[in-house]
């Protein structure tokens, strides 16, 4: 298959949010770049990869029965996840899963935005 568009550009989560401004300045307290900013909906950027937040209000009413977005994370790949660690916990980031050595490889741990949005910082282990 032929690329469409560059692969930064792929597959970008769009978080719906509460409050845009406390969302951007937890974001940006991360480390998160800001790409561009319409009021109601922001792009941040990881190494040129993307994340879309939008104000929840701006998409409209939430349908009857519409499923929560709860429970799901991205994963931002870091040199140094114990030197993200120390930020989260000077932030009071909430913490879903703590630091740890995984089995699949990485050393990694959970927070969630204000909006419970999980985000999971990982590096790999030593000779994987």
């Amino acid at each position: 298959m032929s690329r469409y568009v560059d692969p930064t550009e792929q597959l970008v989560i769009e978080v719906a949010v509460t409050d845009i401004r406390r969302s951007v300045a937890f974001y940006r307290s991360l480390g998160f770049e800001l790409l561009r900013d319409d009021g109601q909906f922001v792009e941040l950027t990881w190494e040129g990869h993307r994340l879309f937040l939008e104000q929840r209000a701006a998409l409209g009413p939430e349908p009857a029965g519409a499923p929560s977005f709860r429970g799901t994370n991205v994963r931002v790949m870091v040199p140094d996840v114990d030197a993200c660690w120390a930020l989260v916990q000077a932030i009071g980031a909430p913490i879903v899963a703590p630091i740890g050595d995984r089995y699949y490889g990485l050393r990694d741990f959970t927070i969630t935005d204000p909006d419970g949005f999980g985000i999971r910082f990982a590096s790999r282990l030593p000779g994987r």
